[in-house]
């Protein structure tokens, strides 16, 4: 059963503490029940596959509460989970298979948790990677697959702003425009199975998906903690989502 959230500012230990979500499954929190954190904030995967902090400094600038944390348990309990990386597809998964943290990422998916890829962590959710020739999570059917241009002066990795364009309705994407631009480093590229996966594309020597998404599963290739307002604005929406997919 899915628990149920509401915004809410209190206080513990004298402290008042704000931010988007509360556990309120017919509970009573009170000062000395510390208990609820996990429920209350978002979890931002610790899988060493980097640009966790930059993460969590955009998070803290927007006043929405989250956590570092590579433990399942509190990926489980999280009422959002960040699923960030930056690195290689091969060792990142090794990784998460080791820890528990893949199980825990198909459990909540399964559940109806609020996820947010971002990069590598997009690549990943498919079911493989041409990166290490990696078996991958398979939450969205397709795979990751290496830039191949033929225009000599469009450099791998492709690095920098660049364009987004939705193709479907997205409340995380509501925000964006013709002339929204976000922030770009990869050499692989999602490319799901199913059209209807595709939530916006972006141009570079080839048309591609940068965003991808199912059920309550959202997915960037750009990265919105580092693309200024415009990617704020993603990471906003993204603590007001509940999952829904349009």
């Amino acid at each position: 059963m899915r628990a149920d959230y509401s915004f809410a500012a209190i206080r513990i230990g004298g402290e008042t503490i704000s931010g988007e979500f509360i556990h309120v499954d017919g509970g009573v929190l009170s000062d000395s029940d510390h208990s609820f954190s996990a429920f209350y904030m978002i979890a931002i995967v610790d899988y060493q596959a980097g640009n966790l902090t930059s993460v969590k400094r955009a998070l803290d600038h927007l006043g929405i509460r989250s956590r570092i944390t590579g433990v399942p348990s509190e990926i489980r309990s999280a009422a959002k989970v960040i699923f960030p990386g930056v690195g290689r597809a091969g060792s990142a998964v090794q990784t998460l298979r080791a820890r528990g943290i893949s199980d825990a990422l198909h459990e909540v998916f399964r559940r109806g948790t609020p996820i947010l890829g971002i990069c590598l962590g997009t690549q990943i959710i498919l079911e493989a990677s041409e990166e290490d020739n990696t078996e991958c999570l398979g939450l969205i059917q397709g795979g990751a697959r290496r830039f191949r241009l033929s225009d000599p002066l469009l450099k791998i990795p492709h690095m920098g702003w660049n364009h987004v364009r939705a193709v479907r309705k997205h409340p995380l994407l509501a925000h964006v425009n013709e002339e929204t631009q976000f922030y770009f480093v990869h050499s692989y590229y999602p490319e799901p199975r199913l059209q209807e996966d595709i939530v916006a594309v972006t141009e570079y020597g080839m048309r591609f998906a940068s965003a991808i998404g199912r059920k309550n599963l959202f997915a960037t290739q750009f990265h919105p903690e580092k693309s200024g307002q415009a990617g704020l604005e993603v990471l906003r929406a993204f603590s007001r989502w509940e999952g829904e997919s349009c």
